[in-house]
């Protein structure tokens, strides 16, 4: 894809010419309502919602309104680089796509990852591919071409399932693994609730248990046979509650990037960042997995100082090219979206992607072009003013 983000403005309107509208919505609040016509409502339940009254998930995009940018006139960017260094690896963006255990059933044909993993292809976006998908990671990973991706962990309560899963992740090429810290148990979801719906209990997104020699050992029938008492094997070991006692563990089982996914304290930071860690993850699940908690990008600044120097990842609440610019200037090293991507999965597969990272890049990339802004290096804290 064209580096030089902000000319998809151009092929845009160059179609309009031609008489040949946007497939897709332009703007986040449309693409939602969109994606919420087409989805079955337990899905988008599942998608949109989030814990308690939802509060913390509203904070975590009304956050980035308490920031703006200031202009930097007469400096020429009329070339943008957002190229950025993570874990050795040069990226043509700072934009990542967050780990989303529902993508499977997001799309039309029930293969939701696959479609995501041949976006990242397209854009060169990488993704972080959940344990929760609707197909064996060895299959997401085949769809990647010559992007990076990065493999999720749902730490599992049986370690050799664990371990089968990290090593069977770098066996396919995975770049990386994020292990989420904050889901070992699920959130009060009351949209969720009220339906009594929960994808997974209904045999939904387990293709890589299912997949998995050691979770199919543990098994009296293959899954194939008896799909009901491999849910109930499966809610019986999702979720191991972590303690510090067990980074080293999960530091030991790969040479792979180890990236720990939900810190927002500085001392979680630094503790982490001893204990051997690549990167830390500052995000709070989206706002999905606790009410009541502190807007992400508020916890970040402090984030970025006590990972020192340690590449910082950064998620919840992203909704546009601004939002991203913000939290690069803020200290994230890379920035990764979440549901507007499931939103474009819902609406058109792999072209609603490939649309919705196209339309995010193009605005960030049009921000650092219009205020003066040419490379990432620019963005600094200093580059923001905390906004009424």
């Amino acid at each position: 894809m064209d580096q030089a983000f902000g000319s998809y403005q151009n092929e845009i309107y160059l179609n309009g010419l031609a008489g040949i509208p946007p497939r897709y919505p332009m703007v986040h609040s449309e693409l939602e309502a969109e994606a919420r016509s087409v989805l079955p409502p337990a899905v988008w339940s599942y998608v949109a919602g989030g814990a308690g009254d939802e509060h913390t998930q509203r904070a975590n995009t009304e956050a980035f309104h308490r920031w703006g940018l200031i202009p930097r006139m007469l400096v020429g960017a009329a070339q943008r680089d957002l190229s950025v260094e993570l874990f050795g690896m040069n990226l043509p963006s700072p934009l990542l796509m967050a780990p989303i255990g529902v993508l499977g059933i997001c799309a039309e044909d029930g293969h939701g990852d696959l479609a995501t993993a041949r976006a990242a292809a397209r854009t060169g976006v990488p993704m972080i591919a959940s344990t929760l998908s609707a197909d064996p990671l060895e299959e997401v990973a085949g769809e990647f071409g010559t992007t990076p991706g990065f493999y999720q962990l749902y730490t599992p309560r049986d370690r050799d399932l664990a371990e089968s899963l990290v090593h069977r992740a770098e066996a396919a090429g995975f770049k990386g693994v994020v292990v989420t810290l904050d889901t070992w148990v699920t959130g009060w979801r009351p949209r969720d609730l009220a339906r009594g719906s929960f994808p997974q209990l209904h045999g939904h997104c387990l293709a890589n248990y299912t997949s998995d020699p050691v979770f199919r050992a543990g098994l009296d029938r293959a899954p194939e046979e008896d799909p009901q008492a491999a849910v109930v094997k499966w809610t019986q070991v999702f979720g191991h509650p972590l303690t510090w006692a067990d980074l080293p563990w999960l530091r030991s089982l790969s040479t792979l990037p180890l990236i720990v996914k939900g810190l927002c304290h500085p001392d979680d930071v630094r503790r982490a960042r001893d204990l051997g860690v690549d990167g830390v993850y500052c995000s709070n699940h989206g706002g999905r997995q606790a009410n009541g908690g502190l807007p992400a990008l508020d916890a970040l600044p402090d984030v970025v100082e006590a990972a020192d120097g340690l590449p910082v990842l950064f998620d919840s609440g992203i909704r546009g090219g601004a939002d991203i610019v913000k939290a690069i200037a803020l200290g994230a090293t890379a920035v990764a979206v979440g549901r507007p991507y499931v939103h474009g999965l819902a609406l058109g597969g792999t072209d609603g992607v490939v649309h919705v990272l196209r339309s995010l890049l193009a605005e960030a990339d049009l921000i650092m072009a219009v205020d003066g802004y040419p490379s990432l290096a620019d963005l600094t804290p200093e580059a923001l003013r905390r906004v009424g």
